[in-house]
């Protein structure tokens, strides 16, 4: 292995856990200057939390949506460039043609827009006592795959529930992505059931690593995140993690360890496709 080669298969990933209130250009402020903190520590890719820019919630959705180019996706496009850094934005309530999506925007350091995500499933659960969520009464769902390449590794990018169907995960993986990505904001039912368990779950099938980003949590709030940001490794170990309070975790994603993984438990090379098979009915969007 060249130098140069031992350089880019290691890289520092920041997730911003950040506090988001009901004033638009306060969240939009407040994530600038953490993307320059997590920047400053080094770090060459940073994830921002699902809805970012606007309180959690149906309610919420149409009033604080916006066009994709729009103030949103502008201040994020600033902050990659003049931090130099990829910058996955999170999510946004976005508006088109009439119709309001939940969507990641991807910005790389020449502050371009690589892609964007339209969560592909919607949030509708209902368990009894406890917590009704239903998006569909005010979102559509996007209908594509994305993955975006860095100087270091193929990315895969999902939202919040994307996360509970382990076939994305597994078709990110076949795609040749070594790290997913997922804006995410459980709550106080599944956050502390199933947050860390589907990360651990998505990264050791896979042999990948996995970071989700969550808003920090607000008791006062209509819906309270659970917080807990997370990075874990291909082993299935959480490697970083946050409490509730907003925060910057950071992660040193070793491309190397991830390859003697894969050589040591060959999964990739030991499935029966002659049995099963997981497959696309449609291209990646990049």
């Amino acid at each position: 292995m060249t130098t140069v080669t031992k350089i880019m298969s290691k890289f520092r990933l920041a997730v911003v856990q950040m506090r988001v209130g009901a004033v638009k250009a306060d969240n939009l402020s407040r994530a600038r200057r953490l993307v320059q903190e997590a920047a400053g520590q080094g770090s060459k890719v940073v994830l921002l939390p699902e809805c970012f820019n606007s309180p959690y919630g149906t309610g919420f959705f149409s009033t604080y949506s916006e066009k994709i180019p729009g103030e949103s996706s502008q201040v994020l496009s600033e902050a990659a460039k003049e931090n130099e850094v990829y910058l996955v934005g999170g999510s946004i309530p976005e508006e088109d043609g009439g119709k309001l999506y939940n969507s990641c925007t991807v910005f790389g350091p020449d502050g371009k827009m690589i892609l964007k995500h339209r969560k592909i499933h919607l949030f509708d659960i209902d368990v009894p006592g406890k917590i009704r969520f239903q998006e569909s009464e005010t979102l559509s769902p996007g209908n594509s795959f994305s993955v975006f390449d860095t100087p270091f590794c193929k990315v895969g990018v999902g939202i919040c529930y994307d996360i509970r169907f382990a076939e994305l995960a597994q078709l990110y993986s076949r795609k040749g992505c070594q790290l997913l990505v997922y804006p995410g904001a459980f709550n106080m039912t599944t956050g502390p059931a199933h947050w860390e368990l589907l990360q651990r779950g998505r990264a050791l099938d896979n042999q990948v690593y996995v970071a989700t980003a969550s808003p920090a949590r607000d008791e006062t709030a209509s819906y309270v995140a659970w917080g807990h940001s997370t990075v874990v490794n291909p082993w299935g170990e959480v490697i970083s993690k946050a409490g509730a309070e907003e925060t910057i975790i950071y992660a040193d994603i070793d491309l190397q360890y991830l390859a003697d993984i894969r050589q040591q438990i060959p999964i990739t090379s030991q499935r029966r496709e002659d049995l099963y098979t997981v497959a696309s009915v449609q291209k990646a969007s990049s």
